[in-house]
């Protein structure tokens, strides 16, 4: 049995269900209404439903004649912590690598304390002591 994350996932692979609950997170709608701009049968709609209800991103209810579909927005929360946990491992590497980098190009002057970074050769310094004198 495949984890929850994985089925939400999965669910969200298809193009026509990202597209519904793109549609959801707008309002509720009916089975009927997510059908209107897609050139498929109800039917198919509802094994579209059926696969983002598994997943846990949709429920629908009964509100007298109607069955509104509703998003369940507390799903992407689960998401969102995985996504977030791997881009900040993603982020510390690009750090690592921007020090490395500058390191490398930078060469032993990027080692050295703030403020002795002067690029001047001996000879600039002795001429520039001799002058204080």
């Amino acid at each position: 049995m495949a984890d929850e994350l994985s089925k939400v996932f999965a669910a969200l692979a298809d193009p026509t269900r990202r597209d519904m609950v793109a549609r959801l997170a707008v309002s509720d709608a009916t089975v009927s209404q997510l059908a209107e701009p897609y050139d498929v049968s109800i039917q198919a709609v509802s094994k579209h439903l059926k696969v983002l209800e598994d997943a846990g991103l949709v429920t629908r209810t009964r509100e007298a004649q109607k069955r509104p579909v509703h998003l369940e927005a507390e799903v992407f929360d689960l998401m969102t912590k995985w996504i977030e946990r791997y881009r900040r491992r993603a982020e510390e590497r690009y750090q690592r690598l921007d020090v490395l980098l500058a390191e490398m190009n930078d060469g032993p002057e990027a080692e050295r304390p703030e403020g002795q970074n002067d690029k001047t050769t001996d000879n600039d310094t002795t001429t520039r002591k001799g002058k204080a004198s």
